[in-house]
């Protein structure tokens, strides 16, 4: 296990190792050349300099074999890049057939992860070790970049079309997710997960429907969709402001919208706000939660309103 650098963080894929081999040979070239002309300009810095003002520099023929060296040389280094690079590149575009396919649209602001078996994830993708799993993306909303730093993985995800990204873990654990394209207010609170499990785990995991949610009581399955669906990159629960009003004291509150209209925060307030956000807009914030959340079915949306309540 290579458990990263200075320069990179841990390698967790099959595919890093080459990635990373790259990325020092070019470090470890850059510094050497960085190195060689630095010494060469103090080294004719100091034999060449003018010790008498009256002294007249002697003409000085160039050299044919320095100037074919500094056209060969650096041509070559160009070239060894690029056909490493083009051979990584290829491999990174290219899944092996074998691949296990998860369907990924990205939307403000948050990662949805759809399986085979139809089970849906939001914030956290389930995956098995040691077999090439392919993610084929897409957006609705806005441009978006799915990013796995210990994967080496990277690649943009695109309104109206699709694209796709696949890696192999080699070992079983949690690794971060990024947006690293900026798609609004929350792009730095865009995140997910990408968990690791043994083969066998996995498949139990992913019979069970992503977890039995069915006799959890309703505030503790509510606190898992407020991560899951990144409601938290909005939404305190500690009384902070934030982009979207806090959750504290907020059930059985009265709320002020921007029309100069009142509501108090009851359970068919909260039900609306979920499912059509930009119905009533609180007074003081502005209208940005997407109207992506109607696909809540009724247990998770009664699970949100259950935690909501407790936020007193």
């Amino acid at each position: 296990m290579n458990n990263g650098s200075a320069w990179l963080p841990e390698q967790a894929s099959t595919l890093a190792p080459e990635i990373d081999a790259l990325f020092y040979f070019v470090k470890w070239v850059s510094l050497v050349i960085f190195v060689g002309v630095v010494a060469a300009m103090l080294y004719f810095m100091f034999k060449y300099r003018r010790r008498d003002a009256a002294e007249r520099p002697v003409p000085v023929k160039e050299s044919k074999l320095i100037e074919i060296s500094w056209v060969v040389v650096p041509t070559i280094l160009v070239l060894i890049v690029f056909v490493w690079g083009f051979q990584g590149f290829i491999k990174l575009n290219v899944a092996p057939p074998e691949a296990y396919q998860i369907t990924v649209r990205a939307k403000k602001w948050l990662w949805e992860f759809e399986y085979p078996n139809g089970t849906t994830t939001v914030g956290e993708v389930h995956v098995p070790v040691g077999r090439p799993v392919r993610l084929n993306m897409s957006s609705e909303d806005v441009l978006h970049s799915f990013f796995v730093p210990a994967f080496r993985v990277k690649h943009d995800v695109l309104p109206n079309r699709y694209t796709s990204v696949w890696f192999e873990a080699t070992r079983a654990d949690t690794f971060q997710v990024f947006c690293t394209e900026y798609c609004g207010t929350q792009h730095s609170g865009m995140l997910a997960k990408v968990i690791v499990h043994p083969e066998a785990e996995f498949r139990e995991w992913l019979n069970s429907g992503g977890g039995n949610f069915d006799e959890m009581p309703l505030p503790e399955y509510g606190a898992i969709l407020y991560q899951q669906q990144s409601c938290n990159a909005c939404h305190s629960i500690d009384g902070s402001s934030g982009v979207g009003p806090t959750f504290q004291g907020l059930y059985g509150a009265e709320r002020r919208f921007a029309d100069g209209s009142t509501a108090v925060a009851d359970d068919n307030y909260i039900r609306e706000s979920i499912l059509q956000p930009q119905a009533r807009i609180v007074e003081g914030y502005p209208g940005v939660m997407p109207a992506s959340y109607g696909s809540l079915n009724e247990r998770q949306l009664s699970a949100l309103i259950a935690f909501i309540q407790q936020q007193q």
